[in-house]
Order: structure tokens, then sequence, then C-alpha cells
């Protein structure tokens, strides 16, 4: 048997195996109390939904809480919806919604809703709206401290009028919250002053009782790309790193820092020396993932001169310097909405690849913290609209998050097909 044959045959037996294993939620079943179903049948497009269910959204985000709950929160119709799964998403509670009327939601390619729960069980929720047609974003969180079964008035995260976007939350190992955004007021003030500013800025800020209220804003790092998603994962108590797509001159390519326990950023390390010179909007974001001996792991999408694709690289000293980039794929499909997640010494990758009629979502994974690599496979496949592939993880196994339009909601737990040790 010829080594190509045997590889199609390995892709085919993992993709036959994923099926049995994959919790789907179809569009039709999700507006209640949903019962376990594994249908994978067309549905109905969305675009013919009016109603604020997950069965009319394009987007979802999973988080598992400490109890091993997973919370889904979503954007469908103007509104931000979450529901919560005590079975691995067989089935969810009745959705919440956690915007009163509808509001003129940010959806662009890197923006989402996002959910993180704390260690007391408060449940909060940051999502951004548009202000005008000129892109110019506002942040809203929400939360709740009934375990999600109602969330107070959303509240902006800032009262600064600039423009914030691109909200990404996280949740330090002492249970404080942290958010990263890309913020625009020294782009404001620049512009009233008559000089020039690249890009935005990364913002951050805290809160100590679950969401309710954040601390004022810092601006961490000016000149950074103004529309992509940000990468936060923390290194330690207090101590958060993020991601994100810096402007080095005339090239935007990805930088990370850590914060000190005091809130003070550290200094900026480039992830990799793609020379990617645009000046424009990726709308492409970076995935990190720190492993329990503190190695830093990130994926991310490049277009520029040296390397084009979705790459991996990692920091043994704190992100201070990191390996050669990896390509994720060794296909002649361009990889790209990379996405990585660390359990242990293992560390996955998921990604997305269009052969002109199909999207695929393919997986591989690391057992020596990213030293070596196994074979990509074939996870899961569309053949319409769907979302990122986002890796999530309840502490003992990892699982693959992809809400599609014709399959709707999976769940797919990636441990189970034998890779991990």
């Amino acid at each position: 048997m010829s080594t190509t044959t045997r590889s199609r045959r390995q892709h085919v037996v993992s993709a036959a195996v994923l099926l049995l294993l994959t919790t789907t939620v179809p569009r039709d079943r999700l507006t209640a109390q949903q019962s376990h179903d594994h249908d994978s049948g067309l549905r109905a497009d969305p675009a013919g939904c009016t109603d604020a269910t997950l069965s009319c959204a394009s987007y979802a985000t999973p988080f598992f809480d400490r109890t091993g709950r997973l919370w889904l929160a979503w954007s469908g119709n103007g509104h931000v919806g979450v529901s919560v799964s005590t079975d691995r998403a067989r089935s969810f509670a009745p959705p919440v919604l956690v915007t009163r009327e509808a509001v003129r939601l940010d959806n662009g390619p890197d923006e989402r809703p996002q959910v993180v729960v704390d260690g007391e069980g408060r449940v909060a929720v940051a999502f951004a709206i548009f202000k005008d047609d000129r892109m110019n974003g506002q942040i809203f969180t929400a939360a709740s401290v009934d375990g999600g079964r109602s969330f107070g008035a959303p509240r902006p995260i800032t009262d600064d009028g600039s423009s914030q976007r691109f909200v990404t939350l996280n949740v330090d190992p002492d249970g404080t919250l942290f958010a990263a955004w890309i913020d625009k007021r020294h782009v404001v003030a620049a512009r009233a002053a008559g000089t020039d500013f690249a890009g935005a800025s990364l913002a951050v800020a805290r809160s100590h009782d679950g969401g309710a209220r954040f601390d004022v804003a810092r601006i961490a790092k000016d000149n950074i790309c103004e529309c992509c998603r940000l990468a936060v994962a923390p290194a330690g108590a207090g101590r958060p790193a993020v991601v994100f797509r810096n402007i080095f001159g005339g090239e935007r390519d990805h930088a990370v820092i850590t914060f000190a326990a005091d809130g003070t950023p550290g200094p900026v390390s480039r992830v990799s020396e793609d020379h990617w010179a645009i000046d424009a909007c990726p709308h492409h974001g970076p995935s990190l993932a720190i492993a329990d001996d503190g190695s830093y792991h990130v994926a991310w999408f490049s277009g520029g001169g040296v390397r084009q694709g979705a790459f991996y690289a990692r920091s043994t000293d704190g992100g201070r310097s990191f390996s050669t980039p990896v390509p994720l794929a060794d296909t002649g499909h361009r990889s790209t909405r990379p996405y990585v997640r660390t359990q242990g010494s293992d560390v996955w990758l998921a990604w997305k690849e269009f052969d002109g009629e199909r999207t695929s979502v393919l997986s591989r994974v690391s057992h020596d913290r990213g030293t070596t690599w196994g074979p990509a496979r074939i996870i899961a496949g569309t053949s319409d609209f769907s979302d990122h592939p986002i890796l999530t993880g309840d502490g003992r196994q990892v699982y693959l998050s992809w809400l599609t339009r014709l399959e709707g909601y999976r769940l797919i737990p990636l441990t189970l097909l034998g890779e991990s040790r």
C-alpha cells in the first residue's frame, strides 16, 4: 500500500470515528431545552430567521467553567444570547438574552460575543456594537449573579467616547476578570491635534466582582493593528499575556506582551518576522495558549513576504523569544483561522481549509509541548457558511467548538480519538 493511499484511508477512518463521537445540535432544535440529536441534515438558512436563538446565530463562543458546565454566547438578529449545558452540548437550558432590545452588533470577521465564569460562579458577557457608519464601536459588559438565569443591564466597559472593538475576556487563576480590546482614544486625540497616528491602541481593564464593573481602562501599547482580534491567556495569577498584530514600521506582524502582577505591561516581543507589509486590515487575529510549564504557544495567519498561511511557534522563556514558525497544513490549500490549546504536555491545533467547494476543519496534536507533531486530520466539514473553529476544554478533554449554517452547533471531543495520552 502506498504512503498516499494509507494517509487517505487514515483520514477516512478518522472522519468516520468523529461522526460517531460528535455532539451535533441541529438548528431546528435550539429554541428551548434541546434533546440529544446527532442528525446532520440540511438546516434552514438563518438569513430567514427572525428570533435571537442559537438557531439564527452565525457566531458562537464557548467556555467551560470549573464545574464542567459548557457556556455558550452567541449573536443573532441584533441580540446577544447565553445558554448553558451540563451534558457536553447534548442539551442546553433555555436561552437568556443579555441585550434588552435589538442593537447594531459589531459582527465582523474577528468580532464575537464573549462569555466567562469566575470561581464563584458569576457569569460575565462582553460584546460590541457599532455607533455609526465609520466602524466606530462601543463595548458593553453584563454580569449574572444567579447562575446565568438573568443578567444585569449592559454597561459600557469604559467611559471613553472614541471607539472600542475586538474585546477578549479571560479569567486569571485568582478569579480576576481581565479584558483587552482595541481602543482609538489616542487616534482621536492625534486627529484633533493634526498629527498622524498609525493603527490604534491596546487597552486593558480588570474586574474583581465577576464583570459587574471594570477598573479604569489603561492603554498598554500604541500603534497596533486596528482590526484584528486579540488573544489572551494567563501566565500566572494576575499576569495575563496578550498576543496582537503589531505595527512594526510598515509591517503588521504579531507580538506579545506579558503583564506584571501590578498591571504594568512588559516589553514587546515579536512572535515572528513574516514581514507582512500592508497598510490595511487583515481581520485575522492570533490564538494563544500557555501550558502548565509556562511555555507560550501561538498560532496565527500571515500573508507576508516570508510566509503565507497559518503557522505555529512556541516560547520557552516567557514569551521573550519564539521558535521557528511551523506551517499548520501540509496540503496545497491555504490554511486560515488557526486556534491553539494546551492540556498538560499536549498542544492542539485546529484550522480551516477551503478546497473550492467545501470548508474543512483540520487538527493535529503534539504530545511533547510543541516539539514534534502528529499528522493533520480532518475533523469536520461543511459546504456553506461557518464560524471560526474554536478549541476549548474542561480540564480532561479538548473539544472543537464549531457553528455552521447547515449543520448547526457541534462540540467534537478531540481527545477521544486516541491521539492524547
